[in-house]
């Protein structure tokens, strides 16, 4: 009986301790989505490219935040790297370490919870 329940125990605190990495994973993933559905799309990367009349996409706000996001992704990132590798790869033992990195793919869960809230309330 305590072999079975080892695994289970094993596999909870794994989930539970990827959705706890998923809360402070929120900075950096939203600092990708920004990116992604903000910076990337428009057609300037440059003040100087505000000037040409023949980009229609281009907006200063997005321009003058994205120095910002970006260092605050590139820092945030690597601090979430870090922890993700030590929380899942160099603190759990070897025979339950397959669990914990399996476990990974929820921590982007409680962004996901906080992108369809805003999405929901904001139609």
């Amino acid at each position: 009986m305590g072999s079975d329940a080892a695994p289970r125990r094993g596999g909870r605190s794994a989930a539970l301790a990827n959705l706890a990495l998923g809360v402070p994973a929120v900075i950096p993933l939203y600092c990708l989505w920004w990116v992604a559905t903000e910076y990337l799309p428009m057609d300037c990367h440059s003040t100087a490219d505000l000037a040409d009349p023949g980009l229609r996409n281009c907006d200063f706000h997005t321009l003058d935040h994205s120095t910002g996001v970006l260092f605050l992704l590139v820092v945030t990132g690597v601090l979430m790297l870090g922890a993700v590798l030590v929380v899942d790869a160099v603190l759990p033992p070897k025979e339950r370490r397959h669990l914990w990195l399996r476990s990974v793919a929820l921590i982007p869960v409680p962004f996901a919870l906080l992108l369809a809230l805003a999405t929901f309330t904001t139609d």
